[in-house]
């Protein structure tokens, strides 16, 4: 949302202060509810009230870069950097207690409970009928869309995440149901609530993009389906059927696809297309606020110009992954020797830094011109105007093939349309392996999760059962220098029975009294 909603956002962070649970959720104990009489009133309450929904999706340790310290676990990247903390996640030695990952659980509850505020007060107000629609909309959307980050990566078959809806908010204790189904089943619920009441994302006027939208709702609701579907193979057909209601919603989502498939594929990932037709679900950014993801993947130091962090950097096992002619690799990874921009001038890549000789180009496109044209010039904070894709037709469109596929249906058209965007040849007779090598290589880099679909397709134990692979070049800061092959990550012990979740937070865990995930 833009700048209009200034003062709104500021009186929803009171209100998320007001009706949240401890700071150091999750004794789910609350500490009070609405009871301001000149609050839950008028239009703008209820606008503040849904702007505060949003207001950890730009945090750090959210979608900044706290969920993806998860993602880091895959074999796609490395950490760049060496940082215990870090490390113990991705070994998988992990307490729970790790500062990058301790807060996103806890978080996520906070937004829950302010859904849950918007779900109890705004059905009475009396406001018009197409604005409460939308609220409610998205306090349906927000709590679901929370609840897949945290259920999917911490609840299995033997313990879900507990569930607080309007009916037990105000309750004591939030047990852990018997199964994440239960987080599914309400997650199906609150989704399709949501496409009910929530508006095509292409009547919003230009202050409203960021809000949840129908097509969001529906996305999200077939990725539901997609994970669901381990313990419950009939929800491939689900996951088929919401896939195609987006397609048809009437918005008119679709590929970036001009013909050009040296530029298509990248031109996905620029400033001037954060609202383009492939838009399904971002983070919001800008200079002084949004994901700091482009900086933390960027170049540690930034070639002496920029703040970079110089963490998560993609491993040679990724970069031979791609097909030798996909326009993709070069627009998702920088090699030794690739010439780009960077603020303002024509470059070289080489690093210093980089473990594996390579780094993420993705989100390169806000350094390409001077710094003060779309990033903050505070590199500590290393946000910028390109908004961060958490989800694109393109992985609904990946969705779609997978649920076919699994289905022993034909899933060609939907996997072929992203390859035909890359300048590839289709596949015919599309397999569960193709479908694999697509999303690996579409989707790279993003918060789409590459250890979750190893971990969801059951490839985990032996896909980390081997070293992941870097270059080691004689000369790192020279763009031409010859380099070896050398392992810059040791194979790791993923056990299924155990590591296909995460630890919950210890603290989580004594303030709300709920039972560990089995085995960490």
């Amino acid at each position: 949302m833009k700048s209009k909603y200034t003062t709104l956002l500021l009186a929803a962070w009171l209100l998320g202060s007001a009706t949240s649970c401890q700071d150091d959720f999750t004794d789910l104990e609350p500490q009070g509810t609405i009871t301001n009489a000149n609050f839950w009133k008028s239009d703008a309450d209820a606008l503040a009230a849904s702007n505060g929904l949003y207001t950890y999706m730009k945090d750090d340790d959210m979608f900044g870069r706290g969920f993806f310290w998860l993602i880091n676990a895959s074999d796609d990247m490395v950490t760049g950097r060496v940082r215990a903390t870090a490390a113990n996640v991705r070994n998988f030695t992990a307490t729970g207690n790790e500062g990058d990952t301790n807060k996103m659980y806890g978080y996520s509850y906070r937004v829950i409970r302010r859904c849950n505020e918007i779900l109890k007060n705004v059905p009475a107000m009396n406001i018009s009928e197409s604005l409460k629609n939308r609220v409610l909309g998205e306090a349906y959307f927000m709590r679901a869309f929370t609840y897949f980050h945290i259920a999917t990566r911490y609840g299995d078959q033997r313990a879900g995440v507990p569930i607080v809806t309007v009916a037990n908010m105000d309750q004591n204790i939030f047990p852990r149901p018997a199964s994440v189904v239960e987080n599914y089943q309400l997650m199906e619920e609150d989704f399709k609530k949501a496409a009910e009441l929530l508006p095509l994302v292409t009547t919003y006027a230009p202050a409203d993009l960021g809000r949840a939208h129908k097509d969001a709702a529906l996305a999200y609701l077939t990725k539901t389906y997609a994970f669901w579907a381990q313990y419950d193979k009939s929800k491939w057909a689900e996951a088929e059927k919401a896939a195609d209601a987006v397609a048809s919603s009437g918005s008119g989502r679709a590929l970036l696809n001009t013909g050009n498939a040296q530029q298509d594929f990248h031109s996905v990932f620029t400033i001037p297309n954060n609202w383009s037709t492939e838009y399904i679900w971002s983070v919001v950014s800008g200079k002084q606020d949004g994901s700091i993801l482009p900086g933390v993947l960027l170049e540690n130091k930034g070639w002496g110009l920029y703040n970079g962090w110089g963490y998560f950097q993609p491993t040679l096992d990724l970069y031979e992954e791609y097909e030798a002619n996909d326009p993709r690799r070069k627009a998702t990874i920088l090699t030794f020797g690739d010439e780009f921009q960077y603020l303002g001038a024509t470059k070289r890549y080489s690093s210093t830094n980089s473990l594996t000789g390579f780094q993420f180009s993705k989100y390169m496109q806000p350094y390409e011109t001077p710094v003060t044209d779309h990033l903050n010039a505070n590199g500590d904070k290393p946000t910028t105007d390109l908004n961060v894709p958490l989800m694109r037709y393109a992985e609904v469109l990946l969705l779609k093939a997978e649920a076919q596929i699994m289905q022993g249906k034909n899933g060609d058209a939907a996997l072929n349309a992203v390859r035909r965007r890359a300048g590839l040849a289709p596949k015919t007779g599309a397999t569960l392996a193709d479908l694999k090598h697509e999303r690996r290589v579409e989707l790279a880099g993003e918060f789409a999760d590459r250890h979750a679909d190893l971990v969801r397709w059951g490839d985990a134990q032996a896909t980390y059962a081997k070293p992941q692979r870097g270059r080691d070049y004689a000369d790192k800061s020279n763009p031409s220098s010859t380099f070896k092959v050398v392992e810059v990550w040791p194979a790791r012990t993923f056990n299924p029975a155990i590591h296909h979740v995460w630890p919950i937070p210890p603290t989580d865990l004594a303030n709300s009294k709920i039972a560990q995930n089995q085995g960490w």
